[in-house]
């Protein structure tokens, strides 16, 4: 599992071979270069993998209005390496690490799934590894909020891990190779097909609704346009 993942780093550029070798012995041992809470092997590489696939979702038109990632952790890795006019954050935790000009938010969307900004505010909502997290009721209220804020012809991303993998997550978590802490929290499993039903019920069109796989089909994307 480590070596194909490196592997897909490698091969879709995310990774030259010098970073490879940084992962593999360095990152553990670097705290700057943590990209969520606890521990885990490949958190950094994932961490960059799902930056990469968001990044690749996001046409440059888009990127000189505002962006706001939801969940974003107290270690926003992607909005660090995102290119964007304004850039917001929400998460219940205050960040770890300082990140320029960036907006941030503490709060509690599973308990309260309410977005504090005005209509059609945002070109980009993320949500990347998130829903998972969140009971499916506070999800449909939560992408209601996102339709809400996003802009006409703005873009929500999503990704998730895929249903089948919640096993392996797990035991990756017990091998350390990814974060027991973040793992432990899962609350729902999401395939395509649900994923979809969940923009419709939000307001989303279904024929602006994509969907994908990446990271050897371990996770989902979906895209939704306003």
């Amino acid at each position: 599992m480590l070596l194909g993942l490196l592997y897909y780093g490698y091969a879709t550029g995310v990774f030259s071979s010098r970073k490879i070798e940084k992962v593999i012995i360095g990152t553990m041992s670097t705290p700057q270069l943590r990209a969520t809470r606890g521990r885990g092997l490949l958190e950094p590489l994932l961490a960059r993998l799902r930056a990469h696939q968001a990044n690749r979702l996001i046409p440059n038109a888009l990127r000189h209005g505002r962006i706001l990632d939801i969940g974003c952790g107290s270690f926003p890795y992607f909005l660090a390496h995102t290119s964007f006019q304004e850039k917001f954050a929400i998460d219940q935790l205050s960040p770890a690490v300082a990140v320029p000009q960036l907006h941030w938010h503490c709060l509690d969307l599973n308990s309260n799934p309410a977005l504090p900004f005005a209509d059609g505010f945002f070109s980009v909502v993320t949500m990347l590894a998130v829903v998972e997290h969140l009971n499916p009721d506070s999800l449909i209220r939560l992408l209601q909020e996102v339709y809400r804020v996003t802009q006409p012809g703005g873009r929500v991303i999503l990704t998730t891990p895929a249903a089948w993998s919640d096993g392996l997550l797990r035991l990756m978590a017990r091998l350390s190779l990814v974060s027991a802490e973040e793992i432990n929290e899962h609350a729902f499993s999401y395939t395509l097909p649900l994923l979809g039903w969940c923009f419709g019920r939000a307001g989303f069109a279904m024929r602006q609704v994509r969907f994908g796989y990446f990271e050897f089909f371990l996770n989902l994307w979906a895209t939704a346009e306003r």
